[in-house]
């Protein structure tokens, strides 16, 4: 689909090209211009025979043959332009700026539709309509500002939006950004972002082609394809960070379950991303700060040194490393003592290092020194250096860059003196580096790319979960709706998930037969009405038969109720686990801690259908309440590898169930004996 001609055209046609800058065709003559475009470059404007000193011609009748078209024509006159350059002028590959088509209304949609059908026909490539234009080391052929600096290990750049586009450019150049590439897809009426990035993964140069992307998406349209080509390119060395705009509000979804209360359209994407390795940004500055984290030597560790001249924005970034699970461990000792020493009287080196206002480049180069070749306990240094008006700016700036260029451990230069320090700042970007100006911004970015996990296997393992099985009873059952808490417990039987021991009846003897065998307390619940507790359902920590004779009278008397389960009554930590599924990305696992921990502050970790052991512990580990899981304050933490073991179970029926809409295991309980599922509810749809 993406073919040469759209990146490496050696002749281009500007259709409504203008000697006017101020209209889209007349920037994209200038643009393509200063961006020294080597090859041949063609204008169409009716009204001019010279266009910016190229020559014009009236019509695309009269126009030689080109490999790429780029068009500014209002919407209407597209179609039979398109027509005659794909069937007469062989153009292969065309670019639609113009806007006015399926974005706006349904005739614009017809337009769109009768150009698709053309470029198709012809074997041709299509970016738009409705984008600013594609830009890469060739060419820079789009109609807006600013145009950045290219660079074959710039940043590959890929967005649905091409004023968004813009503003994320601008975000990347105050810190430094080279670009390799900037594709804006708009409608992506024949190529989308998932496109893009296929061509990249299946065309990847590992000497030539840039190892970083950034992405911004509006909307998936194939979650299949961007997950396996994000992974793949992953897999061979690239980064990704994107930002997927238009998150649903899940609170105004129709819920029946915790499940579908929390899981929403967002899950699944943040689900897709952790799959995939791609780290999720929420913002401008965030996508453009990890990208530039991504320029820098890989980090391999967690342990920071803050190296500075001011107290405030250390602590500042002290606290957003911690909050996001990155250490800054405390430099103690004879060799603390000795770097000390070296400093100037006042200087601080605990962790942070500061070495005051006064300090100078000599004294900057002597911590880095001791970080990089005697603090065993530290993998990466950021050094935060502004302009205290007592040094010069220059000289400290000359000592970081040749000290990154030195060290094998990162370093993260924080310049924040962008105004007074605006020359030197300049300049240290100019050797090719990048700056992060704001420090919490920072740490808060790196956070986020150390707690994002690597690419899942995309080996599939069944672990003894009997799928024929669970086909064999989805299949069996007459209609949708929820399951009965027999098949319930079947299904979860197949999947090998172990359940409390349990009984369903109307009948008294039973019910009362089974507590005396099983031995009080237990539990009982009305079977038949979803929400159980809403109405009384739920009986904990039934201790005689009087009582549970009692209960069960209660019970049968409530509305809807075909029967009571009883259970033993389990005591331990509760967790939860749920599924939801999504159109076209599939099922949606939700794991946490149950009770409040789901209710309330909805702590949960998300993971796509089908899990490994490494995705379903990344998702444990991933919990703020991890800390409750490995066991804190005196208290039992619970079995991790049989919860991941479940999870993986769980996910691994889901995977061959897709009937199967909506779950919740709430809770699951960790006792001693280790986990089981209490309460489930499953419901499909045929």
């Amino acid at each position: 689909m993406i073919n040469q001609g759209l990146i490496n055209p050696q002749s281009i046609i500007v259709v409504g090209a203008s000697n006017n800058v101020h209209k889209p065709g007349g920037r994209l003559m200038r643009n393509l211009l200063d961006g020294k475009y080597k090859g041949t470059l063609y204008a169409v404007n009716a009204k001019e025979s010279d266009v910016q000193g190229i020559k014009s011609y009236a019509s695309v009748n009269d126009v030689p043959e080109a490999d790429l078209a780029i068009i500014a024509i209002p919407a209407a006159a597209c179609p039979e332009v398109i027509d005659i350059l794909a069937n007469k002028k062989n153009v292969k590959a065309f670019i639609l700026v113009s806007a006015g088509f399926g974005e706006e209304t349904k005739e614009g949609a017809v337009l769109e539709n009768k150009i698709l059908e053309t470029v198709n026909n012809a074997g041709a490539s299509l970016i738009g309509p409705n984008c600013i234009g594609v830009m890469n080391t060739n060419y820079h052929g789009v109609f807006t500002r600013p145009v950045p600096e290219f660079h074959p290990e710039g940043v590959d750049f890929i967005s649905s939006s091409g004023g968004t586009a813009l503003f994320i450019m601008e975000s990347a150049l105050t810190k430094g950004l080279r670009f390799s590439s900037v594709w804006t897809v708009g409608n992506s009426k024949q190529i989308g972002v998932e496109d893009v990035l296929e061509h990249m993964d299946r065309n990847f140069d590992p000497v030539f082609d840039s190892r970083i992307k950034m992405l911004y998406i509006e909307q998936i349209k194939d979650p299949d394809k961007l997950l396996f080509h994000a992974s793949s390119l992953i897999k061979k060395g690239c980064k990704i960070a994107a930002i997927k705009s238009g998150s649903t509000d899940s609170g105004q979804r129709a819920a029946s379950s915790h499940t579908g209360a929390i899981a929403s359209s967002d899950s699944a994407v943040e689900a897709l991303f952790r799959k995939a390795g791609i780290v999720r940004c929420f913002s401008r500055e965030e996508l453009t700060t990890v990208a530039s984290i991504f320029t820098l030597k890989e980090v391999k560790g967690k342990n920071c040194a803050i190296i500075t001249h001011a107290g405030g924005p250390a602590v500042m970034l002290a606290d957003a490393l911690s909050k996001g699970n990155l250490n800054v461990p405390a430099l103690e000792g004879p060799l603390a003592a000795e770097l000390k020493s070296k400093l100037i009287p006042g200087a601080a080196v605990g962790n942070p290092i500061d070495i005051v206002g006064t300090g100078t480049p000599e004294h900057l180069a002597t911590a880095i020194d001791y970080c990089e070749n005697k603090f065993d306990n530290i993998d990466l240094m950021m050094v935060i250096f502004g302009n205290p008006g007592l040094v010069q700016v220059y000289d400290a700036y000359e000592t970081l860059h040749k000290k990154m260029e030195e060290c094998q451990k990162p370093i993260f230069p924080v310049l924040p003196s962008i105004v007074t320090a605006g020359p030197e700042t300049k300049a240290f970007v100019k050797k090719g580096h990048v700056n992060f100006s704001d420090e919490v911004t920072l740490g808060a970015a790196l956070s986020r790319i150390i707690n994002t996990p690597k690419p899942a296997s995309t080996d599939i393992q069944l672990y003894n979960v009997d799928v024929p099985k669970i086909r064999r009873i989805i299949d069996e059952l007459p209609s949708s709706g929820y399951l009965s808490p027999e098949n319930v417990r079947i299904l979860l039987g197949a999947a090998q998930i172990p359940m409390a021991e349990e009984i369903t009846s109307a009948d008294k003897k039973e019910l009362l037969a089974f507590a005396k065998r099983v031995g009080y307390p237990v539990v009982a619940k009305v079977v038949g009405p979803v929400h159980k507790s809403d109405i009384g359902g739920v009986a904990l920590n039934i201790r005689t038969e009087d009582h549970l004779l009692l209960e069960i009278e209660r019970m049968m008397k409530l509305p809807e109720v075909t029967g009571i389960l009883v259970q033993p009554m389990l005591s331990g930590q509760e967790l939860f686990l749920g599924a939801k599924y999504e159109e076209r990305f599939g099922h949606v696992v939700l794991c946490g801690l149950g009770g409040i921990f789901v209710e309330v502050l909805k702590d949960v970790s998300y993971g796509l259908a089908p899990l490994s052991y490494e995705e379903s512990t990344s998702m444990i580990q991933a919990l703020r309440g991890y800390k409750i899981i490995q066991g804190t304050r005196g208290q039992k933490g619970i079995d991790q590898q049989q919860y991941a073991d479940i999870i993986v179970r769980l996910s691994l029926m889901l995977r061959f169930a897709t009937e199967i809409k909506e779950m919740d295991i709430n809770p699951l309980i960790s006792t001693d004996r280790g986990l089981f599922a209490v309460d489930a509810r499953i419901r499909i749809e045929k």
